[in-house]
């Protein structure tokens, strides 16, 4: 069983209620055409370069990512269509052909086996790259986690096109009832919430891109909220 509440925002005041804000060290980009890169990461470090991609996580970690200019005064860029290659970086984490969800934001969870399915790698902030086994031998156990599961990676952040379907990891060290929000930012802002029964350990659920616009999800358990996930959804462009 779950409830939803919908609330909307009027756009002057969208800024003040998202939680992700552009700052000068991280500026609003100029264009949507800017292309999204992910560093590799790679198993065989030095000890110094080891430390310098821990402290790389440790301060992008649930950090926004602004690769179009959502926080611009005009965000109608997000009505156009975009290229094929725009999705390119992310094709691993959506597909175009899921089971639907019903009266939520999210399927049911489900109980996840991490030991089956352990990803290689996680991306986080604005595309750092780790190994999964250094982030789990450095960040706490006992926190609330929020990914985007593909083939082999996890992610924090994914461009994909309007009308797909992605499916979401949390992490709870406490199971229970959960709150899950999910804010939408077009010209506006609109805020959902529902209530969900979460797992203690891993869970999984499906979660569609339903409209265009940027996606922020997060849950709160043992009023313990989890980073926020990032889903920038745009139309895709027909072949010309």
């Amino acid at each position: 069983m779950n409830s939803n509440k919908t609330i909307a925002i009027s756009g002057s005041e969208a800024a003040k209620s998202t939680p992700t804000t552009a700052s000068a060290t991280n500026p609003e980009p100029t264009s949507t055409t800017v292309p999204v890169t992910k560093t590799t990461a790679t198993t065989t470090t030095s000890g110094s370069e080891t430390d310098l991609g821990l402290a790389s996580m440790e301060n992008w970690l649930n950090q926004p990512v602004n690769f179009f200019p959502w926080y611009s005064s005009g965000v109608s860029f997000y009505t156009q269509a975009v290229p094929d290659t725009t999705f390119s970086p992310f094709r691993e984490f959506y597909i175009t052909s899921g089971a639907p969800v019903v009266d939520g934001i999210i399927s049911i969870p489900i109980k996840f086996d991490i030991a089956q399915k352990t990803p290689t790698t996680i991306y986080y902030g604005v595309g750092q790259a780790l190994p999964y086994s250094q982030y789990v031998s450095t960040m706490p156990s006992k926190t609330n986690d929020l990914w985007i599961q593909g083939a082999t990676s996890w992610s924090q952040y994914v461009v994909s096109p309007v009308g797909t379907w992605m499916q979401l990891v949390a992490s709870a060290p406490v199971g229970g009832s959960a709150g899950f929000y999910e804010i939408v930012q077009t010209d506006t802002t609109a805020t959902k919430y529902s209530t969900y029964q979460f797992n203690q350990g891993y869970n999984t659920m499906n979660f569609y891109a339903d409209q265009v616009g940027r996606h922020m999800l997060y849950f709160v358990v043992n009023n313990q909220p989890s980073n926020v996930v990032i889903v920038d959804v745009f139309a895709q462009a027909q072949p010309g």
